[in-house]
């Protein structure tokens, strides 16, 4: 299995391009994991051995995460992330039964039009490389992405997924929310496509009528997987000490009661996603009314067709052929179904975001006014 998933990230990167400052498929790393791993490591070969001998429907039910990996994609942010600009990397690690073990990452590069003779291929295929002489983990399980204020659900980001899926069945992606992450909660999820929309995907039938039939819906586009983080004794140690040695100060900011800011910036980019689902429902209600009228433009023909050709038989004429109405009348093209599911997914993903930081503000102001009532 181990074998079929370095030789499915080939295919997963015949999507790929370059990672800029753009949310663009970030397969082109999976293209060095056939090139660079010549040979999986024996626990990793092991581990997807046992998974698919379990014959799991879902391949992954939980993400285990090292607390190392967690700081590089943190790290990875805060030096080249700037403003909404996107930054993604590569997911390393394995399968051990339904559980995905990510144990390493690396970031993928970012270079301008300057840099045209730098190559992001053999880049990847070096670190691949490089990270197998260690005796690292280095098999591809998926990759992660930043958000801005939980901005992700694209039509980009869907046909990342998707290739990484494909080809490597276990993929995850990892969402980072730095903006969340800074108010004193680590944002960080792990979501997967839903087999119905994997089917969808597969047959390319992204019309209203496939996608009413595979039954796919804002809501079960994505999975979530559970995410686990993981640190070593010694690690954990070290955090302790590191709590020890914080400042009361930075304590206190986690109960800060201004939240105007970020409820505000939620907001603005939730009725910017409701305007475009308006102007799709105005697109859709148009498309109806087209279709209305067509219909009744072919009820009349044919109706004048029937009395012509009755009037004809009367006069003993030969009646005119029927043809074929089909021809004459072409049904107009219905919009777009997906990019409005995508719309509704961000916008449901918004909501989720307000409904946990309201709620965690009207918990913040109900512990301020007990303090204030105490010390009163």
């Amino acid at each position: 299995m181990a074998a079929r998933r370095e030789a499915g990230a080939a295919t997963a990167a015949t999507t790929g391009t370059s990672t800029s400052a753009s949310t663009s498929a970030p397969t082109t790393a999976a293209a060095v994991v056939a090139a660079a791993a010549a040979a999986p490591t024996t626990t990793a070969a092991a581990a997807a051995a046992a998974a698919a001998a379990a014959g799991l429907d879902s391949p992954v039910k939980q993400v285990q995460i090292d607390g190392l990996v967690v700081l590089k994609i943190i790290k990875h942010f805060q030096e080249e992330g700037q403003g909404n600009e996107v930054v993604q990397g590569v997911l390393l690690g394995l399968v051990v039964d339904d559980r995905l073990e990510i144990t390493n990452c690396f970031p993928f590069p970012q270079h301008t039009e300057e840099d045209a003779d730098f190559d992001e291929v053999q880049y990847q295929m070096e670190m691949m490389r490089s990270l197998r002489h260690v005796n690292i983990d280095h098999l591809h399980v998926g990759w992660y992405q930043s958000t801005y204020y939980g901005s992700f659900v694209s039509r980009a980001l869907l046909d990342s997924q998707f290739s990484y899926q494909h080809a490597i069945e276990e993929s995850v992606v990892l969402i980072y929310d730095p903006i969340k992450t800074a108010q004193g909660s680590l944002s960080l999820k792990a979501y997967r496509l839903t087999p119905k929309l994997m089917e969808v995907c597969k047959e390319k039938d992204f019309t209203p009528e496939g996608i009413k039939k595979a039954l796919i819906t804002s809501e079960n586009m994505f999975e979530e997987v559970p995410i686990t983080i993981k640190n070593s004794h010694l690690v954990n140690v070290l955090l302790w000490e590191l709590e020890e040695k914080s400042s009361v100060s930075e304590k206190q900011e986690l109960l800060n009661l201004a939240s105007g800011n970020h409820l505000e910036k939620n907001l603005q980019l939730l009725m910017d996603r409701v305007d475009e689902m308006s102007q799709d429902i105005i697109k859709y209600n148009t498309y109806m009314r087209n279709v209305s009228k067509q219909q009744q433009q072919k009820q009349q023909y044919l109706h004048r067709r029937q009395l012509e050709n009755t009037q004809r038989q009367t006069r003993g004429e030969t009646p005119l052929p029927e043809e074929d109405s089909s021809k004459l009348f072409k049904p107009p093209q219905p919009p777009p179904r997906l990019e409005t599911l995508l719309v509704a997914g961000q916008i449901n993903a918004y909501c989720q975001q307000i409904k946990e930081f309201t709620s965690q503000s009207m918990g913040k102001l109900f512990m301020a006014e007990a303090l204030q009532g105490h010390n009163s």
